[in-house]
């Protein structure tokens, strides 16, 4: 019987312990369709930070807007890179525009800028590779960790988007739970937050998404704006399980 260890191999052992998927591995696979596509830098860029967080007291990282900010980063020995969607809003999106921390940015921005970063992290190793003498450094490929914002709509752009984010080489991506349409900077006051069990269904749809690509990509919940809020939409029935959300 096909289960989810079979469907991603590459899982470590005990990665989806605790895990409760609301879809069967069949399902999976209807969404696969008939070619398998291997997204090597993600895949083992989610295993590396798997390793990282369980292995280590805490991961530091720093934001990076360009490639050369993270192949610096990682020159430092920093073992982890972080994709800021505040720095993407800021000065490094698809639009060539400035924004405030709104979401107000095109969604395939993120996912772009890390590309761009992966291509300068494998030229990075390409150049050493070459010169025959070894790494500099422990490997160049540092796990980048991406803000997917609030998912940029509901559990269809939360599926999409962590595609993107595979295609692109991301180890793990976390999703906000403020209503998307109306995102703001999570220091600012006036946020709306969607119920609990509709930030699962795209937490759930995120984790989707990493199956039908067959990447072990980490999907995490990011912060809850309690304390600041000042609305919060209508509650959706809940049907999904609220105690095991961590993907």
């Amino acid at each position: 019987m096909t289960d989810f260890y079979n469907l991603v191999p590459s899982a470590p052992e005990g990665r989806y312990d605790g895990v409760e998927r609301p879809y069967s591995p069949a399902d999976v696979q209807k969404l696969r369709g008939s070619v398998s596509i291997k997204h090597s830098l993600a895949e083992m860029g989610a295993n590396r930070l798997w390793k990282l967080i369980h292995e280590e007291d805490f991961v530091n990282s720093l934001g990076a807007m360009t490639g050369n900010q993270a192949m610096q980063q990682v020159r430092a020995g920093l073992k982890a890179i972080y994709l800021s969607g505040w720095q993407v809003a800021a000065d490094s999106n698809t639009a060539s525009s400035m924004y405030p921390d709104q979401s107000l940015y095109p969604a395939n921005a993120a996912p772009e800028l890390a590309k761009r970063i992966n291509r300068t992290l494998q030229r990075a190793d390409q150049i050493e590779t070459a010169e025959g003498n070894g790494l500099s450094v422990d490997t160049w490929f540092a796990p980048i960790v991406a803000d997917a914002e609030a998912g940029f709509g509901g559990p269809l752009n939360a599926f999409e988007i962590m595609k993107a984010f595979i295609e692109a080489g991301v180890s793990g991506v976390h999703y906000e739970d403020q209503l998307a349409s109306e995102k703001k900077c999570g220091h600012l006051g006036g946020k709306v937050l969607i119920p609990t069990a509709a930030h699962i269904r795209n937490l759930n749809a995120a984790r989707l998404a990493a199956d039908v690509m067959g990447t072990p990509t980490l999907a995490a919940p990011s912060r809850a704006f309690t304390t600041s809020r000042t609305a919060s939409t209508p509650a959706l029935p809940v049907r999904l399980p609220m105690h095991r959300i961590a993907t």
